[in-house]
């Protein structure tokens, strides 16, 4: 290992800092996750060397090894993004955002929370810190043409969460039950013509069993709700048009430009609670009267 790429962490530490922050949310994650990342680095770094070498413990770092301290921590803070949906020990929050001082900050970090682990870090890697997808797929073990749609796809979530327009309820409300009919008739391509082409679906259930967390697509998540929107009601989810359905499972929607853009369920009983949830009367009963 030469000087320069003795001192490549140390050179970059700064820069390094600031991709594992934004993939990881807290300043001290990522220190922790840069710190990890170095001796991995270093580790693997002196064994390509002995491989090289022809050495007695000679041991190459193989073809999924990061070839550099970006990618290195990219990796690490990747394999820290999933254990956390795997061991997650808590549901999903949408009421407790890792909350930094500056309100952008947060704002973006925030929309970061709600990507899957693949699409942060394309996202985080391609189009904050300027890495070509080339370098990102590797991170990732996907090829290059799979980095660009998963950074386009978080891409498209991220504006979603930051220029949300005003709520056109009446809009809203003609979608979600419009969604309810399909649902409710069985008519899958009618569900899915409602969908938008990047439609997530997320849920908080902890223990997964309403629904797979993470579905995109309109297929899949017409797939996965069809079933708890087909019993439910027409109700306003905090002043927005939504569904609830028995027992105790909310739907909220998230409706742009005529499209369903997320589904969230929204099951646990504490979160719940924070929610205002009022049934209302279908379009048509709301007409007659």
């Amino acid at each position: 290992m030469n000087a320069d790429e003795d001192a490549a962490f140390e050179k970059n530490g700064p820069r390094l800092r600031e991709i594992a922050h934004h993939l990881l949310g807290t300043r001290a994650e990522a220190d922790e996750a840069v710190a990890a990342a170095e001796r991995t680095w270093r580790g693997r770094r002196r064994d390509t060397e002995r491989g090289a070498s022809g050495g007695p413990d000679a041991g190459p770092a193989g073809p999924s090894s990061p070839s550099d301290p970006t990618a290195a921590v990219a990796r690490a803070c990747l394999t820290e993004l999933r254990s956390r949906e795997k061991h997650r020990t808590h549901p999903w929050d949408p009421w407790d955002p890792r909350d930094p001082g500056d309100p952008e900050e947060r704002t973006l970090l925030t929309a970061l929370n709600r990507l899957t682990p693949t699409e942060r870090v394309a996202y985080v890697l391609h189009d904050l810190f300027s890495v070509p997808y080339e370098e990102v797929a590797p991170v990732l073990e996907r090829p290059p043409a799979v980095a660009r749609r998963l950074a386009s796809r978080a891409r498209y979530r991220v504006r979603e969460a930051e220029e949300m327009p005003q709520r056109d309820l009446p809009r809203q409300r003609k979608i979600v039950e419009a969604f309810l009919a399909a649902a409710r008739d069985g008519d899958t391509a009618a569900l899915r013509a409602l969908l938008a082409p990047e439609v997530v679906l997320r849920t908080d259930a902890a223990d997964g069993g309403i629904t797979a967390t993470g579905a995109h697509g309109p297929a899949p998540v017409a797939e996965a709700v069809a079933a708890p929107a087909s019993t439910a009601r027409p109700a306003l989810v905090d002043g927005a048009a939504g569904l609830l359905a028995d027992p105790g499972l909310v739907l909220g929607f998230t409706v742009l430009e005529g499209r369903i853009t997320a589904i969230d369920l929204l099951s646990d009983e504490e979160h719940l609670s924070h929610l205002d949830v009022r049934l209302t009367p279908p379009e048509g009963a709301r007409r007659e009267r």
